[in-house]
C-alpha cells in the first residue's frame, strides 16, 4: 500500500547566494495560507515577524495601501493571509501537534498572534503526514489532536485512507470539487477568547441602538438581526461592502461591544477602542436572518474589517451554538431547532452563507439554568497547493544570520 513519504527537508538552504526557506502552501477549508515547521522558525519575535512578512510580500513597516502582495504569498484578503507554526509534543503518551496562528493584512506589517482559525487548522493534520512529522495512516480513520496556543483550544482532527491509500474526500461549500476530508472536533470551545460562553454576562445587550449577543465559543463574535440594518442576510457581500453607511454602522457596534466583551491582546491587557477599530480578527460580526432554504439560519459574516465570501468555520460553530441559548438573537431567528436537554445530545444546525450551507453539529446540555457546550464539530476539505523553498531576497542582517545557522 503506498504512504504519503517523510519529507525531512524542513530546514533552509542556498542556491546561487540566496537563502531559501521551506513551506508548505496550503488551503485548509476556504483559507490559504502557509503551513511551517514552528521549530526551524526564528524564537525571538522580531525575527520571526520579519520571516513572515517576507514570506507574505506585506510591509516590513507602516502601510502600502492597495498593496497586492505581489513579492509573496499572500492573497490580499484576510482568508488568505494565514501562517500556521506547527510541531509535534508528546501528551499522555500519544503524539499532539501544536499550532501557532499568525494573522497578516495586505496593506501592513502588523501580525495578529490573538485567534485561530478554524478552516486552516484542517490543514495541519495533512501537512504532518506530508512533511513526516506524524506517522502516515493506515487505512481507515485516524485522530490526532491539535493544540493551540493562540487560544488554549483543543480540536481533534480526523482523516481516513480508503484501501488504495487515497485520503477519503469530500466537498465544501465555496470550494469546486472534492479534495481530503478533515472532520474537526473542538473540545469545550465556549469561553475560548474571554473564558465566558457570554462574554457580557447577557444572552443580549444594546449597543449603540441595535440589540445584539456577545456569545465567545471557539471564537468572539457579536451577532445582530440583520433588519435592524435595513437588511435581510440574504444580501451579496459585495453589496454590504459598497453600501458605506451600512458599514459604519458594524464597525462602530463591533469597537463597542468588543469593550463590553473585555477583549484582550496576547499580553493579557484589555484592548483599547483604537486598537479594536484596527483589528483584523476579533470581534468576528455577523448580521443573521431567517433561512431561506434548507438551513436553520442566514448568515452575512465580518472578520471583521472585510465581509467573508461564505463562513468560517469558527464562527460557524459560535454562531450555531447561539442559537440554541435561549434570549439571543440566533436563538430568536432560527429554525427548526431543537430545545436543549439535560442529557448530552448532538444537534445539527445548518448555517445558510453566501456559499452554501455550513453543517455544523454541537454537543450541549442544559446545565442547571444555563447552556453547556461541550463540543463543537465541521466538517472540511484541503489540499496541497505547493511544498518547497522560497528564496528570501532581502532578508535583514540579523535574519540572515539567523538563518544561515541553520544549514
Amino acid at each position: 500500500m503506498p504512504l504519503l513519504p517523510a519529507l525531512p527537508d524542513l530546514v533552509p538552504r542556498q542556491r546561487c547566494g540566496v537563502i531559501e526557506f521551506p513551506v508548505h502552501h496550503m488551503r485548509g477549508g476556504t483559507s490559504t495560507g502557509l503551513v511551517l515547521h514552528a521549530a526551524g522558525v526564528p524564537a525571538e519575535q522580531t525575527l520571526r515577524e520579519e520571516l513572515l512578512r517576507h514570506l507574505m510580500g506585506v510591509p516590513q513597516s507602516g502601510r502600502l495601501p492597495g498593496n497586492r502582495q505581489i513579492t509573496g504569498l499572500g492573497r490580499g484578503a484576510p482568508t488568505s493571509n494565514k501562517v500556521f507554526l506547527v510541531e509535534v509534543e508528546q501528551h499522555a503518551g500519544q503524539p499532539r501537534m501544536v499550532s501557532t496562528l499568525a494573522q497578516l493584512a495586505g496593506e501592513h506589517g502588523d501580525i495578529d498572534w490573538s485567534v485561530n482559525c478554524g478552516n486552516m487548522s484542517s490543514a495541519l493534520q495533512l501537512w504532518g503526514l506530508d512533511s513526516g512529522v506524524i506517522e502516515a495512516l493506515a487505512i481507515g480513520a485516524h485522530d490526532i489532536d491539535i493544540r493551540n496556543t493562540n487560544t488554549g483550544v483543543i480540536t481533534t482532527s480526523r482523516m481516513a485512507r480508503e484501501l488504495d491509500g487515497s485520503f477519503t474526500a469530500t466537498g465544501i461549500p465555496g470550494v469546486p470539487g472534492s479534495f481530503p476530508r478533515v472532520d474537526l472536533f473542538l473540545q469545550h470551545p465556549a469561553g475560548a477568547k474571554t473564558g465566558k460562553l457570554l462574554p457580557t454576562g447577557k444572552a443580549q445587550d444594546t449597543v449603540h441602538g441595535y440589540d445584539v449577543s456577545c456569545v465567545d465559543v471557539a471564537v468572539p463574535m457579536v451577532i445582530a438581526p440583520a433588519s435592524q440594518f435595513g437588511k435581510t442576510a440574504q444580501e451579496a457581500i459585495r453589496e454590504l461592502e459598497a453600501d458605506t453607511a451600512f458599514m459604519q454602522a458594524i464597525r462602530q457596534v463591533w469597537r463597542a461591544a468588543g469593550l463590553l466583551m473585555g477583549l484582550r491582546r496576547r499580553d493579557g491587557e484589555l484592548m483599547t477602542l483604537e486598537e479594536l477599530e484596527r483589528s483584523e480578527t476579533i470581534p468576528k460580526f455577523c448580521i443573521v436572518g431567517p433561512a431561506a432554504g434548507e438551513g436553520n439560519i442566514a448568515v452575512r459574516y465580518f472578520t471583521p474589517q472585510a465581509g467573508h465570501a461564505s463562513l468560517a468555520v469558527s464562527g460557524g460553530c459560535c454562531l450555531a451554538a447561539a442559537c440554541l441559548i435561549p434570549g439571543t438573537v440566533a436563538h430568536a431567528l432560527a429554525r427548526g431547532v431543537p430545545p436543549v436537554g439535560r442529557d448530552e445530545a448532538e444537534i445539527d444546525i445548518g448555517i445558510e452563507n453566501p456559499a452554501g450551507i455550513l453543517d455544523t453539529t454541537i454537543v450541549a446540555r442544559q446545565a442547571g439554568d444555563a447552556i453547556a457546550i461541550d463540543s463543537a464539530a465541521y466538517r472540511r476539505s484541503t489540499q496541497i497547493l505547493l511544498r518547497g523553498h522560497v528564496p528570501l531576497y532581502q532578508p535583514s542582517a540579523a535574519l540572515k544570520a539567523w538563518l544561515l545557522k541553520q544549514f
